[in-house]
């Protein structure tokens, strides 16, 4: 088995001390990339877990109007829906100080999801990589980003030497098709943190780490490839 990164836990008693820390956390991430190169790229990941933390992030103090935020993988939903993670993320995160950010969405209309995942990927082309912050989640299941377990094309999306950005992702358990970055484009962030809530997160998780289960769990490829720390963000 490959060699994982090094995990740097940070462990909360609730959902809104996680919250507060983590957003500091991202703020002077995001803070020291625009001192160096004059701008920031941060990658933010969907579903209920980050809802207090893009809260928390909106109100920090930073240069938000030198911040690019896009996201981790996206629904092939349009933001009007309620299952989309660009909803998600302009309702909570774009607000207060953070409105100030530029935001490149993933989502495009499209007759299928290759189509939707070349435009998205035109689409993000002229971001300033690497990202500087890059926030994970993760399913019960295992799975990070898009890249599910019963995913019909998971040895592409878990292959680090992926030339594609965005690409597409059929999964039943998806409950639609989706849109991801590659594990190349987000292993090579500057900083990378997986965001958990609960015991069942953190055991599997350790069961993904300790490879257990039979077949790998895709979060194991983000520790497996990164280079670098991961920092473990988890609530009880």
């Amino acid at each position: 088995m490959s060699e994982l990164a090094e995990r740097r836990w940070h462990e909360f008693t609730t959902p809104e001390a996680l919250a507060r820390s983590f957003a500091a956390r991202i703020g002077e991430a995001l803070s020291r990339a625009v001192e160096s190169r004059g701008e920031a790229l941060l990658a933010v990941s969907g579903g209920k877990t980050p809802v207090k933390l893009f809260q928390a992030l909106a109100e920090v103090a930073i240069a938000w109007e030198k911040v690019t935020i896009t996201l981790v993988d996206e629904r092939f939903a349009p933001p009007s829906s309620d299952r989309s993670n660009e909803r998600l993320a302009r309702e909570n995160l774009l607000r207060h100080k953070a409105a100030k950010a530029r935001f490149v969405g993933l989502y495009h209309p499209a007759p299928t999801i290759e189509g939707a995942a070349k435009e998205a990927s035109a689409g993000v082309a002229g971001l300033p990589y690497p990202f500087d912050f890059v926030v994970l989640g993760m399913g019960d299941d295992g799975h990070t980003a898009s890249f599910f377990p019963d995913a019909t094309t998971l040895p592409v999306l878990l292959d680090p030497e992926q030339r594609g950005t965005i690409l597409p992702v059929h999964a039943a358990s998806a409950g639609e098709p989706r849109l991801t970055f590659s594990l190349a484009r987000l292993v090579a962030g500057k900083h990378i943190a997986l965001h958990i809530q609960g015991g069942e997160k953190k055991a599997t998780l350790e069961a993904a780490l300790a490879g257990k289960g039979g077949h790998p769990m895709p979060i194991r490829s983000i520790f497996e490839h990164s280079g670098k720390p991961v920092e473990i963000f988890w609530a009880s």
